[in-house]
């Protein structure tokens, strides 16, 4: 009998660990994109840099993001590629993004996210689209908190987009 419970608690632990890496890794994911929604007044302060691990990839992937982005390598570089569409530079008016079709599968110490990401843009030339893409976007633990998760390697694949008409919010700055 108590062969069975201990089995017993070792899988309900199992269970519970994957459980809490997947809730960290939809915090990860729903904090990379508020931090690249503009304006992004929601987590002033954190930093898109933390959200990396040391070693992370980030690519654009297919025919229309793999020469826009290619492959960017660490955190700095991913960061500084970033940074190009965020303030103070004068890229977006406004842009939000909406992760929909989630799927995300953990095992041990990794876990592998998919979405497809919604991107509402409006920019500063007053031109607006409404883009999707998909994301494919591998994790690991963060090695100096267990229960936070870092984003390891990110590739996005555009898969169309469309003009749309913004209609801003009077008051409302950037």
């Amino acid at each position: 009998m108590t062969a069975m419970n201990d089995s017993i608690i070792a899988s309900l632990q199992a269970r519970l660990r994957a459980l809490e890496a997947q809730n960290a890794v939809r915090k990860t994911i729903a904090r990379y994109m508020a931090l690249c929604d503009v304006p992004a007044r929601a987590l002033e302060g954190e930093s898109l840099a933390a959200l990396f691990s040391d070693d992370a990839v980030w690519e654009g992937i297919g025919p229309q993001y793999a020469n826009k982005f290619g492959r960017l390598q660490g955190p700095r570089e991913i960061v500084a590629m970033l940074a190009r569409y965020l303030p103070p530079t004068p890229h977006f008016a406004t842009n939000v993004h909406f992760l929909t079709a989630e799927h995300v599968e953990v095992e041990g110490d990794t876990a592998k996210g998919r979405w497809i990401m919604l991107q509402a843009s409006g920019y500063v030339d007053a031109k607006a689209e409404l883009i999707a893409a998909r994301l494919e976007v591998d994790f690991m633990p963060s090695p100096h908190d267990e229960s936070t998760w870092l984003i390891r390697h990110f590739r996005t694949e555009r898969l169309f987009d469309a003009p749309w008409h913004v209609n801003p919010v009077k008051g409302m700055s950037t």
